[in-house]
């Protein structure tokens, strides 16, 4: 990627971060002046509602790049690529933002396993081949 390019895609994040930071101040104003000073049936939170979607899936990819970051800095590198090739990409910008919420899931599990190398499937330190 040129730096032109990455100039563009930082730039669009710094503005996506602005919106929200702005949708977030609108939504704190009007929620504390409704309780405290009752005037607020003019607050812009219609405005506001379309953006979360947006927003969500900007923080689904932020949670997931998070998420599996932290996974190959565990030592689980080849696994996170392998989840990545298993849905169909070698990165995760070239995956299609619907498989998000499933990547999510399946890169927490990275590194959760809790059955045994014998396989006997006991919790941990109840050691299955004691028996």
């Amino acid at each position: 990627m040129s730096k032109m390019n990455e100039l563009d895609l930082c730039v669009g994040d710094l503005r996506n971060a602005a919106q929200s930071l702005t949708a977030v101040a609108d939504s704190l104003t009007a929620l504390f002046s409704d309780g405290n000073s009752g005037t607020s049936s003019k607050a812009p939170v219609p405005a506001v509602q379309p953006k979360p979607a947006a927003e969500s899936k900007l923080i689904m990819l932020e949670q997931v790049r998070a998420v599996l970051a932290e996974k190959s800095r565990s030592g689980h590198t080849a696994d996170v690529r392998a989840l990545l090739e298993a849905h169909g990409a070698a990165k995760l910008s070239e995956i299609d933002p619907k498989e998000y919420p499933a990547l999510l899931a399946e890169g927490s599990r990275i590194g959760m396993t809790t059955t045994p190398p014998d396989g006997s499937g006991g919790a941990p330190g109840e050691g299955g081949t004691n028996g």
